[in-house]
């Protein structure tokens, strides 16, 4: 998995919260193909190069908190996809863990950026449009999962 966003844009300003993201996808996708421990994913990830230049912390809370609750968040995104969720991409299935978790346990960070930074994601390291597929779907957990931050900005 390479992160085709550096070499599209290198001058793009991405910061530590969006570098904690992305190494956290590339944990993610770890963990899916190799079904490593999410300590070995972490210990592995962290050695990377550029990892300092990450939330170091905000990546240990996406990593671990989407790994440990990847049943539940599995379950919430089942009714919302159109095909099992074994047969979505593993970049695709890794980026709606990581949105879906950051919805969940992250009500400070406003659901248009959780969404943001997903679609940003899938365009980096997943297929053409896969980025339209994960809008779509995180668009509508976070109309289950924030129900009333969703309707106070349709509002506006």
């Amino acid at each position: 998995m390479t992160d085709k966003s550096t070499h599209a844009n290198p001058s793009k300003n991405r910061t530590p919260r969006h570098r904690a993201r992305e190494f956290a996808l590339q944990g993610l996708y770890q963990w899916l193909l190799n079904n490593e421990s999410a300590r070995v994913v972490s210990t592995n990830i962290r050695g990377a190069h550029g990892f300092d230049k990450a939330d170091s912390e905000f990546f240990s809370a996406l990593l671990n908190g989407a790994i440990s609750t990847s049943v539940e968040l599995r379950e919430s995104i089942a009714p919302l996809i159109d095909r099992a969720i074994t047969e979505l991409s593993p970049i695709e299935h890794a980026v709606l863990l990581l949105g879906a978790y950051e919805l969940k346990n992250h009500p400070e960070i406003p659901y248009r950026v959780v969404i943001n930074e997903a679609v940003e994601l899938t365009k980096s390291f997943g297929g053409i449009d896969g980025h339209k597929y994960v809008n779509g779907v995180l668009d509508k957990l976070a109309s289950r999962m924030r129900p009333d931050e969703v309707a106070a900005n349709e509002r506006r």
